[in-house]
């Protein structure tokens, strides 16, 4: 499934129908370059999940991990400072995968053995001006844009 945005507004509500076709436990890898609309997609998702309103979502670059309390609960993730698979071992995800939570993940894919292979990979890439291309791909044998 592929989605054209050209606003942050219509960015984030990719996230809203992202939301609408996963169900817990999940695990939802976001994929591109720095300013692609990682962040922003994030909280169009953990709006619509009803975990935080969107204003209060903002990206984990220096925390590594943001934890939203709902129904379902929501971690967030950025693993771009991050090098070695021993420092991702060290935050204790594989205690998050089989919570009913949603965990979205930022830069997974300089990790990607060390992540589940059942997920929802978005691949967000810039287009034309400030447009947007957003793939949706299930499983770890996806392509990137």
């Amino acid at each position: 499934m592929t989605f054209r945005t050209g606003s942050d507004e219509e960015t984030a509500a990719v996230g809203a129908v992202i939301a609408e076709r996963i169900t817990p436990p999940a695990v939802v890898m976001l994929i591109g370059d720095l300013g692609a609309g990682k962040t922003t997609l994030a909280k169009g998702l953990v709006a619509a999940l009803g975990a935080a309103p969107a204003e209060d979502v903002l990206s984990p670059t220096f925390s590594l991990v943001h934890e939203y309390e709902g129904d379902p609960k929501v971690y967030h993730l950025d693993l771009y400072r991050l090098e070695t698979v021993p420092e991702v071992e060290t935050l204790g995800l594989e205690d998050l995968w089989d919570q009913r939570a949603v965990v979205i993940i930022e830069w997974g894919e300089k990790f990607d053995l060390a992540l589940p292979g059942d997920r929802l990979e978005v691949h967000l890439k810039h287009g034309d001006g400030d447009s947007r291309i957003i793939r949706l791909i299930s499983g770890p044998a996806a392509q990137p844009l």
